[in-house]
């Protein structure tokens, strides 16, 4: 697909800076760009790239200055990458070939219930009393158990598994792998030291434009349900426990755990391989660095934490800084202590 500057920034409700004419048909990173090539500049630490790259058309900031002359036609814009990701999903929908139909190899029960343009891919299992919406499309080898709801205009990737009872919203994506309803981790310690199983009788509770990473697992209320809000953002491999509650347009990393019944707040951003203990509350707004393991609630809005505990990133950073000194303290300690004495 070849298209030019002009309409590429009528499209982005951005300015052209360069020739209006000028046609690209792929993107690329700024660093590796070719003619006929779109990239963008976001970052800092690539700035010199942009005046030396071969990309015909640049997605900037609008605000941004040039140091000196470039050969790319620029198109300045709010925000590259945002800009960038509406282009790739604009670009994604003209290169996807709609599905529809059901698989003759699917199972598929009588009172199971399909709107109008879906897909239903090989070996795909259905369980009783499912509903699914329009223009859903489910590929290969998924499994849904029975009553289970399936939202308008949602993608289930090959091999998602959806457990009895749960629900997605509409236009949900799920990529490959992804686990809904598993038990939660219960189990009562009996007075012999076995453990005895405890039945998780809830339910996952997923609203509309939640996208889940592969291989991630969300696992089913033990009393009550586990709810994702609407707009919710999961990489690979983040597990969710039992009747934990996610909120609104909050984004986890990969490899992020959290224990059971914590509630995060909506627009937190959470770094890989984070640690959350159980029953604890995230307040709105928090960001917590990668690695970070949070141990109890977070009460103040907005906050930035880090580290194991995780504690306040601006006293972090300080205790860090007071660490690097710790030899160089000690000496001093030292020397102070032999005046004292003398």
């Amino acid at each position: 697909m070849v298209v030019r500057a002009k309409e590429l920034a009528h499209l982005l409700q951005g300015t052209v800076d360069g020739n209006p004419e000028e046609q690209v048909s792929q993107f690329a990173k700024i660093e590796e760009a070719q003619k006929g090539s779109l990239s963008f500049f976001a970052n800092p630490k690539y700035e010199s790239f942009v005046y030396t790259t071969k990309a015909s058309i640049l997605l900037v900031a609008n605000d941004f200055k040039l140091a000196q002359p470039i050969e790319a036609t620029l198109i300045r814009v709010a925000d590259p990458y945002s800009a960038l990701a509406m282009l790739l999903d604009e670009f994604g929908k003209a290169q996807m070939t709609k599905k529809s139909g059901v698989s003759k190899w699917a199972a598929i029960p009588d009172d199971a219930k399909i709107g109008n343009n879906s897909f239903i891919g090989d070996f795909v299992s259905l369980g009783k009393g499912v509903t699914i919406g329009e223009d859903v499309c489910i590929e290969s080898n998924v499994s849904i158990g029975d009553n289970v709801n399936i939202g308008d205009g949602t993608i289930l990737m090959a091999g998602v598994k959806i457990g009895h009872g749960c629900s997605l919203g509409q236009h949900c994506l799920l990529h490959a792998g992804v686990v809904i309803g598993s038990d939660g981790f219960g189990f009562a310690p009996q007075a012999d030291g076995s453990y005895k199983k405890v039945s998780q009788v809830g339910k996952v509770l997923i609203e509309d434009e939640v996208e889940i990473g592969a291989n991630a697992t969300i696992d089913r209320g033990s009393i009550g349900d586990t709810v994702i809000r609407k707009g919710v953002k999961l990489d690979n491999l983040v597990h969710l426990a039992h009747n934990v509650e996610v909120g609104e347009n909050t984004v986890i990393a990969a490899q992020t755990g959290v224990a059971g019944s914590t509630k995060i707040g909506k627009n937190c951003m959470i770094g890989g391989q984070v640690g959350i203990v159980g029953h604890i509350r995230i307040a709105d707004g928090t960001k917590i660095n990668a690695q970070s393991g949070v141990s109890k609630s977070i009460e103040e809005p907005n906050m930035v934490v880090t580290g194991s505990p995780a504690f306040s990133y601006a006293s972090a950073l300080r205790a860090q800084a007071v660490f690097r000194r710790l030899p160089d303290i000690e000496k001093q300690i030292a020397e102070l202590s032999s005046i004292l004495k003398k």
